[in-house]
C-alpha cells in the first residue's frame, strides 16, 4: 500500500516507489484532516475511507479545542482496513502520562495495530486558556510524558519518579501487546527537534521549506544519536497545507491567506521558526498587520517565492510536483498533506486525487 511499499526480494520494504510518469518517489503520503471541517465525527471516518480507496497509507487528525480526538479516531480504524491511524499532536498537558498510555493502547487494539501517537509540546494559549494549566518547562514535560508512556509499554506500570512527575504506579489492566503504539512528535526548534530524535519513534514538523527541513534534520540525526538510534530508525512526516484546482489564482489566494494567518497570528511558534529560517522581515510585517487584524494585508505581504517554499498550492500538476520534490529530501519518510482554510468539497476531493498519483 503506498508509495512506499514496494517490496524488495528479501520479502522488506523498500522507501522506493514510482510515480505515474515512471520516476521514483522515496516517501509514503498521509492525510491531515481538520475536525473542524466536519459536522459530525462520522464525516472524518469516511473521509479516511476516501483515503484508503484513493492510496493514502496514512490519516492523521489534530485535537485543539474541538471534539475529542479519540472517538474519531476509534470510527475511523473501524472503518478502514490498512490505513495508518495518527493524531497530529495531543498535548502533554491534556492529559495524564498514564491516560495517554491507555489512549494509545486502545486505539492500538481498535485499528489492529496501525496507530502511532502523535505529541507536542504544545502552546501557551492551549494549556493556560483551554486546560487551565500553567506553560512550564514543556520540553521536560513532553520528555517525561514519553517515559511514562513507554514504562507502561514495558513495565505495566506508569511508576515513575521525574521532576515533573512522581508516580507510585498501578498495574495496567489488559495485556500488554508485543509491538505498542510508536510515538511521533511535533516540533519546531533545534532543541526539540532534538529531544524528538532521541526519545521519538518519528518527527513532524510544519511549515518549513526544503532547505529549513534539511537543516533542522541535522538535530533530529543528531538527538537519534544520543539515544542510539540513526534516522532511519525515525519516521519524518512533514505537514504541508495545500490546494490543488485547475483555477490557479483562487488555490494560490486560499494558500496565502492561510499561510499568512499561521505565520501571523496561530500562536508565535511557527513565525518564529520561518523568520529564523531566513524570513524575519516577512514574518515581521504579516504580524505587523495581524495587530490590525488586517487580514487581506497579512495576505499581500506573503510574497510568491515564500508561498512556493511553504505551501503545495496551484494546478494539480503544480500540487503533484511539489509534493515529488519535497518527498525527495533525503530523509523524509512520508509527506503528511492537510487542506489550507476554506476549501470546497470539490477542491479537498481535487488536491487528494492530484496527488493520488503519487501513490
Amino acid at each position: 500500500m503506498g508509495v512506499a511499499d514496494a517490496v524488495g526480494d528479501d520479502g522488506t520494504h523498500s522507501s522506493d516507489s514510482r510515480d505515474a510518469e515512471g520516476r521514483p518517489v522515496n516517501a509514503e503520503l498521509d492525510l491531515l484532516v481538520r475536525l473542524n471541517d466536519y459536522e459530525r465525527p462520522q464525516g472524518v471516518a469516511e473521509r479516511a475511507v476516501q483515503a484508503e480507496e484513493l492510496g493514502f497509507d496514512r490519516i492523521t487528525v489534530g485535537e485543539t479545542t474541538g471534539w475529542n480526538i479519540v472517538p474519531v479516531l476509534t470510527l475511523a480504524a473501524d472503518r478502514t482496513d490498512e490505513l495508518g491511524i495518527t493524531n497530529d499532536v495531543i498535548s502533554p498537558y491534556g492529559r495524564s502520562p498514564a491516560m495517554l498510555a491507555q489512549t494509545a493502547l486502545a486505539l492500538h487494539e481498535a485499528s489492529d495495530g496501525r496507530f502511532r501517537l502523535g505529541l507536542g509540546p504544545s502552546s501557551p494559549a492551549i494549556t493556560e486558556r483551554w486546560h487551565g494549566l500553567e506553560f512550564d518547562r514543556p520540553l521536560r514535560r513532553t520528555r517525561e510524558t514519553i517515559e511514562v508512556i513507554r514504562a507502561v509499554y514495558e513495565n505495566g506500570s506508569p511508576a515513575y519518579e521525574g521532576e515533573i512527575f512522581d508516580i507510585a504506579g498501578l498495574n495496567y489492566e489488559r495485556e500488554i501487546p508485543e509491538n505498542p503504539p510508536e510515538i511521533d512528535l511535533g516540533t519546531l526548534g533545534p532543541k526539540a527537534t532534538e529531544m524528538a530524535g532521541r526519545f521519538g519513534d518519528g518527527w513532524a514538523p510544519q511549515l518549513f521549506t526544503e532547505d529549513g527541513l534539511e537543516t533542522r534534520l541535522e538535530d533530529l540525526e543528531r538527538g537519534a544519536e544520543l539515544g542510539d538510534k540513526t534516522l532511519e530508525d525515525l519516521r519524518v512526516a512533514p505537514i504541508v497545507r495545500g490546494v490543488a484546482s485547475e483555477d490557479r489564482e483562487v488555490a494560490r489566494e486560499k494558500a496565502r491567506g492561510t499561510i499568512a494567518f499561521m505565520l501571523g497570528a496561530y500562536g508565535p511558534y511557527y513565525g518564529n521558526s520561518v523568520a529564523k529560517q531566513g524570513y524575519s522581515d516577512i514574518v515581521e510585517e504579516i504580524r505587523a498587520a495581524w495587530q490590525d487584524r488586517d487580514t487581506d494585508a497579512m495576505a499581500a505581504a506573503l510574497p510568491d517565492d515564500l508561498l512556493d517554499e511553504l505551501a503545495p498550492a496551484g494546478t494539480p500538476e503544480e500540487v503533484r510536483e511539489w509534493v515529488e520534490s519535497y518527498a525527495e529530501i533525503d530523509g523524509v519518510d512520508a509527506v503528511r498533506l492537510g487542506f489550507v482554510n476554506e476549501l470546497s468539497d470539490e477542491e479537498k476531493e481535487t488536491t487528494m486525487e492530484a496527488v493520488a498519483d503519487l501513490v
